[in-house]
């Protein structure tokens, strides 16, 4: 196979091109201050730097399998292919579960079982490599492929955990967050599932470097168009709140005496300050602004959600649809021209999807059948 890569000045091109560009995406990632894809957008500073890692470490282990395609002697090469494997297990693959641990911003995951899942893998490899064998190669292949199972399952339940955290905590973000992940983990899996079971041909060897080129693209792509929505530190001091008809002062530590009151003032003042001055109109309004702006703990609103049997999104976009059905019929009165996506973004909404897909979820109906209603 070999001596078939060495002649194969096309693929020597595409190896080539797919080491700089882990390289230099690598190098952008890490030097680069501002965001050359969406520069409203502030990326994740902990996601950045891990997929630095993981492209520069993408690279050298590029650089590392290169001899091999000018090494004669089988030994050499088996010994070369060992501890360029030895290399993915402790780097490469350790690296790309991190990135994806990193693109979940709900909070902030332990990194530890990571290594402790690929250290069998690295144990057999460091055993390969001594005994210069690869009798043990079949067992680690099948304990790689059932870590990759375990943790796709994992990553599938701690995508959903992401998703109800993004629907209590922001209004303006759609499906995609979670679609986004899911094809992240898809791609790195089915990556190295190939890698680990492919046949190790020439066309093989096509495949697994245009998968590179694939996966570098969109993980820059993605670190650079994900918004940074790390929550503000809340230290282990008890948070004041006010409570307003009673005039006193009500701490996290007496909670439960406190909720009645709570309960009681929280909806004065979100129509106070959220429902009145229209700030549902803000496109990127998230639960801690809201929080700063009615000026109440951030738990103690998230419970008043839940008691209401609601979450952040659904309030925030339920003000925005009602929004949008009082501009529709004021606009009807006057005969003015109807708009549905203008007067969805001036409603508050960023995305038409979204407001599509909030709108039947509020009204039961679909936008387009609703209109046609008003315009009767």
């Amino acid at each position: 196979m070999y001596d078939q890569i060495r002649q194969d000045t096309l693929f020597i091109i595409l190896y080539t091109v797919t080491t700089v560009m882990a390289a230099m995406a690598s190098i952008y990632l890490q030097f680069r201050r501002g965001n050359a894809f969406a520069a409203e957008i502030t990326p994740p500073r902990r996601l950045r730097r891990w997929t630095a890692a993981f492209l520069a470490v993408s690279a050298v282990g590029h650089l590392w399998y290169l001899p091999a395609t000018v090494l004669t002697s089988d030994d050499d090469i088996m010994l070369s292919m060992l501890i360029g494997a030895l290399l993915d297990c402790m780097l490469t693959i350790p690296l790309a579960l991190v990135v994806m641990l990193c693109m979940l911003q709900d909070r902030r995951r332990p990194l530890w079982p990571v290594s402790v899942m690929v250290a069998p893998l690295v144990v057999g490899m460091v055993v390969c490599i001594v005994t210069r064998s690869e009798a043990q190669l079949p067992w680690l292949y099948g304990y790689f492929l059932l870590m990759a199972v375990g943790f796709t399952i994992y990553m599938v339940r701690a995508v959903r955990q992401y998703g109800r955290w993004l629907r209590d905590n922001y209004a303006d973000l759609e499906n995609k967050e979670l679609w986004q992940s899911f094809v992240v983990l898809a791609v790195i899996m089915l990556t190295f599932g190939y890698y680990v079971v492919g046949y190790g041909g020439k066309t093989y060897e096509y495949i697994v470097q245009m998968c590179g080129l694939v996966l570098i693209g969109y993980l820059l792509w993605r670190v650079e168009t994900l918004s940074d929505l790390s929550l503000p530190i809340q230290t282990d001091e008890a948070i004041v709140v006010d409570d307003v008809v009673a005039g006193t002062v009500v701490t996290e530590d007496v909670e439960d005496n406190a909720q009645p009151s709570v309960r009681k003032n929280i909806g004065p003042l979100l129509k106070q300050h959220c429902e009145e001055p229209q700030l549902y109109l803000q496109y990127d309004l998230s639960l801690s602004q809201l929080v700063t702006m009615i000026g109440v703990n951030r738990s103690y609103l998230s419970k008043h959600f839940a008691l209401q049997g609601i979450s952040y999104n659904a309030y925030i976009n339920g003000l925005r649809i009602q929004h949008f059905v009082n501009l529709c019929h004021e606009r009807a009165i006057t005969h003015q021209p109807l708009s549905v996506k203008q007067l969805a973004f001036e409603s508050g909404f960023r995305s038409y999807s979204t407001f599509n897909a909030a709108f039947q979820q509020v009204m039961g109906t679909t936008a387009t059948e609703w209109m046609r209603n008003v315009e009767k």
